[in-house]
């Protein structure tokens, strides 16, 4: 992979140490690379998605269910919770799976009250071609670094994460 010494950011940190000599703008350079990444990675993750029909949301719910210890089902608000999303929000779309025959909904046999959603074959073969895809594009955006880099970039990474306000 071939680039130049200096890039756009390089560009912008240039032109703001001439109007805030004082300042360092150590931070602006690193979260604006990471904003570029991410952004980028964002792209990637949508078309391994794709690459399998499927969308983000579809791959993060059908993800859930292919990890889930036993049997690959859960219930719905396990599901909610693990996707973080509405328990509404994960009802609508369990069903827009259920349409795809991606999952199904089955009588909880321990919770008459509760239903389990279970990962169908279609909605399996669906989430591990799109994991398998996923790992070669963002394995392809690691090309150049070693796994000491690698292991840097993810405890640096963590250090970053902790750093977030919540």
């Amino acid at each position: 992979m071939t680039r130049s010494d200096d890039d756009d950011v390089d560009e912008v940190i240039d032109a703001w140490s001439e109007f805030l000599p004082d300042l360092d703008l150590t931070p602006l350079d690193v979260m604006s690379r990471m904003r570029r990444v991410a952004r980028e990675l964002h792209r990637v993750r949508e078309n391994a998605f794709a690459s399998a029909g499927l969308r983000a949301w579809e791959f993060d719910m059908l993800s859930q269910l292919r990890r889930a210890r036993g049997s690959g089902t859960m219930t719905p608000s396990q599901l909610s919770s693990a996707t973080k999303t509405a328990t509404a929000t994960a009802t609508y779309r369990v069903d827009r799976l259920i349409d795809r025959g991606l999952v199904e909904r089955n009588e909880h046999p321990d919770d008459q009250r509760s239903r389990l959603i279970v990962l169908l074959p279609e909605g399996r073969r669906r989430v591990d071609a799109a994991m398998r895809e996923l790992i070669g594009a963002e394995a392809r955006m690691l090309e150049g670094l070693d796994r000491t880099q690698i292991a840097a970039v993810i405890a640096a990474l963590r250090t970053i994460a902790d750093n977030v306000p919540r």
